[in-house]
Formats: C-alpha cells, structure tokens, sequence
C-alpha cells in the first residue's frame, strides 16, 4: 500500500481511507481469489460480488485487476443506480501520483474517446427510434405467419415445404438480431423493458435462454478475440487454430486436436452447417436446467409449444421435425457467416490489457454500408461502432461512423471495411493462414 494515506475514498465498513497503486491492483487480477478493479480512480473489491453481478459472474471477472472504466460506461445505460449498488464495494482510490490507468493504454487515444463518447451523446446518438424497431418487429411477424399461412392455404407440397422452411429461417435469423439490440438494452431507456422484450423475443419467438445469451455475449465484448476470455473463441483448440499468435504457438506447443492445416475446409462442415443444429439447440436446454434459469425455460417452452401446434397439424410429427432441422440449418449458416466475417480474420491472442479502443479495433471489423447488407446481418457490417458503443441504438451506427474514421485515422489505427463477399472469403482465408502456420510451428519450431 501507498505511504501516507490520507482522506480520500472510505471503504464499506468505515475503515481508514486508503490509496493503492496500480500494481496494487494488478496482484488483484483473480489469481489468489481476491479481485479488484478501478472505475474512475476508485478501486472496488468485487471478490463476492462478482457471483451477484447482474450480467454474470465472468464479464466483470475478465477485468479484475484492472481500470474498467471505459467497459463500465459502455455497457451500463442508467450509471447513477449502478453506482448507488457499488458503494458497498468500494475500498479505496488510486494515489494520486497514480496515473488514471496502466502504461499499458493509450492516454491520448483513451481520452479523445471518451470526448467522442460525450459528443455522441450530446448529439442524441444514444437515442432510440422506437418506431424502427416497432417496424422491424412487425416485418418479423408477418414473416412468421406468412409462413404458416403458405401451407394452410397451398398444401404440403415440396414447392410449399421449402418456402415456408425459407421464410421461417428468415424470421429466426432476423429475430436473433432483434433480441441483440433488447440484450443490449439499445432499444428502451430502462433496463426493465428492454430485458422484458428480450425474454419475449428470444424465448418465445426463438426458443432460447436470455440468461445464456447474456452469459456469452457480454464476455466477448468485453474481451473480444482474447483467448479464454472470449467464448465466442473457445473452438480454439480443440476444433481450429485460430490467429497467428495461438496457432503458432500451438503449434511449438505440439499440439495437435486436429488437423489444422485443413481446416479452412472442414469448416464447411463442423462451422456454419453445425453450430446451431447439433449444437446450441440443445446445449441451451442443459445452460438453463443446469443453472436453474426457470424463467427462461418457460418462455422457451412457449416458443416450442406454440410451433408444435401450428406445424404438426399441417406436415404431421415427422414433417414438422424435418421442417424445425431445416429451418436451423438455414439459420445457422447465416448466422455463422454474418458474425464471423467481423472477428476471425482480425487478431486473436490472449489478453494484454489494452485501452478499450485499441482492443475493440484490433478485433473487428466493418462491411459496407447497403440497404441489403444492413438488413441481412442486422446493421453488424457496422462492427466497430458496434463494440465501441454497445448500448448504442443501431439505426444510429452509420451516424457515428465518420467520426469514429476521424479518430482512427488520427491515432494510425486501421479502420477496416469491405464488401461482403469479401468479408466471407477472409474468413476462409484466415483459417488456411493460421492452419498452415500451425503446421509450420509444429514441424519445424
């Protein structure tokens, strides 16, 4: 502890006033199960909070032992409570002779953020249009009947069969877009509405666990493309190398789950044709029975309940069964090819603390604008806004981007941005660059 601690920050329970220094907090990364992270200069102990946090008990762990202050700001919409709730955790602050966070980020390029961050909140970026997303909610419904309504009033046919297979891998893959901007809390200006349509959606009109999604998708925004801290990463290594750095240094590690030097082609078997079917729909069912998460198991049922018996009626037990594989087929590939392009062809390592531009940048990446790429991945062409600004309504990302471009350029980070195709093929060409400096690695390092 700092020398001459004087009248600074109280702790919880009354004690002294106490400064710390930032090595301080780095001995409390988790490590030894005491965890402490900084927001604002102020240093909490979140050791027995972090199984209380609302958005799970890893997200706020995978910043213990650091500043947090940007990742704070960024996924909380109404920081006045929060803030009410974390004085009981509060410890202390940083010496004043402390810099505001480690050596290890960009002071200049941290601050001219946070500047921006202010600008596009005094510009009502953070806004919501609730029509936009009425709007899109209804194009999803419609979908959603027009599907059923395909096969009541044509028959059973295979023409009619597909179709409405289309239709409906239309409506679960737009749904998954639209349950991302409620988890976000993008949409409605508290948290209590948001998280009531979020159930909505991804329960009952896709048939899965809120609570999971949030679970998962909160770390990889936090740390997004850090091994072990992001689980959209996790098929590192036992299905693919990914990235330079862990592929070469699986590879001088002599490991080998695979054959990675193909798996720029086995991808199109185990990745986007698998993901969903044979995977997540019913790895979800365990999540939520294993952690007890009735509330959404009830809303899943309803979703499951509600597609029974509108299609059994129609295609009979067995045509419904071949319809629901088909539909999440479809959807899987989709959604495998939309969320991937942004992430596995950027760098991928483990984490080394860096300011939250510097690590949302170097993870993502940008499609191009177009009124079909816009809808068909969500507005997620528009990545990096995205992971700078995650409560950030989407409508508003392309508003944003000119002057997330500006500070990019002024700070020489590579702002990048392709066309979709493009962005497809790079995933492809990644896994065969990685793969092959895996095989390098481990035959001759």
């Amino acid at each position: 502890m700092a020398p001459d601690p004087v009248a600074a920050g109280t702790s919880a329970q009354g004690s002294i006033p106490r400064y710390f220094t930032w090595e301080e907090v780095a001995q409390r990364s988790g490590r030894e199960k005491e965890r402490w992270l900084v927001i604002d200069r102020k240093v909490y102990n979140i050791s027995e909070f972090t199984r209380r946090h609302p958005g799970g008990s890893r997200v706020i762990s995978h910043y213990a032992g650091q500043d947090a202050t940007d990742p704070f700001v960024a996924f909380h919409i109404n920081k006045g409570l929060v803030s009410k709730y974390m004085n009981s955790l509060l410890i202390g602050e940083l010496s004043p002779e402390q810099p505001s966070f480690e050596p290890t980020k960009n002071k200049e390029l941290t601050n001219e953020f946070r500047e921006l961050r202010a600008t596009v909140e005094r510009m009502g970026l953070m806004k919501s249009n609730h029509l936009f997303f009425l709007l899109y909610l209804l194009h999803i419904l419609l979908l959603d009947v027009a599907a059923w309504l395909i096969l009541w009033v044509f028959g059973t046919s295979f023409v009619t069969f597909l179709l409405c297979a289309v239709l409906l891998s239309v409506v679960q893959a737009q749904a998954g877009w639209l349950q991302h901007d409620f988890g976000h809390l993008s949409v409605f200006g508290t948290s209590t509405w948001n998280h009531l349509l979020h159930h909505f959606v991804i329960g009952h009109l896709k048939g899965a666990p809120a609570s999971w999604w949030n679970h998962m998708h909160f770390q990889h925004h936090a740390k997004p493309n850090c091994f072990r801290k992001d689980p959209d990463i996790n098929m590192h290594p036992f299905f693919f190398a990914l990235g330079k750095v862990l592929s070469v240094e699986l590879g001088k590690q002599k490991k080998k789950y695979m054959p990675y030097n193909h798996q720029h082609k086995y991808f199109f078997l185990i990745g986007p044709p698998a993901l969903l079917p044979l995977y997540f729909q019913w790895y979800i069912f365990y999540f939520v029975i294993q952690r007890k998460k009735w509330v959404d198991l009830a809303w899943m049922c309803t979703f499951y309940t509600r597609i029974f018996l509108t299609y059994v009626p129609l295609l009979g037990l067995k045509g419904f069964l071949g319809l629901f594989f088909i539909v999440r087929f479809l959807e899987s590939n989709w959604f495998v090819w939309v969320t991937q392009m942004n992430h596995i062809p950027m760098h991928i390592d483990h984490d080394h603390n860096k300011d939250w531009v510097s690590t949302q940048l170097q993870a993502t990446c940008n499609v191009h604008k177009s009124f079909f790429n816009d809808w068909f991945s969500g507005h997620l062409n528009f990545q990096i806004e995205h992971h700078l600004f995650p409560t950030m309504p989407r409508h508003n990302y392309h508003k944003v981007a000119p002057l997330v471009q500006s500070l990019c350029a002024k700070h020489g980070i590579e702002y990048q941005s392709k066309p979709l195709l493009s962005a497809f093929a790079d995933i492809v060409y990644s896994l065969k660059e990685s793969g092959q400096l895996w095989l390098d690695a481990y035959l001759h390092q």
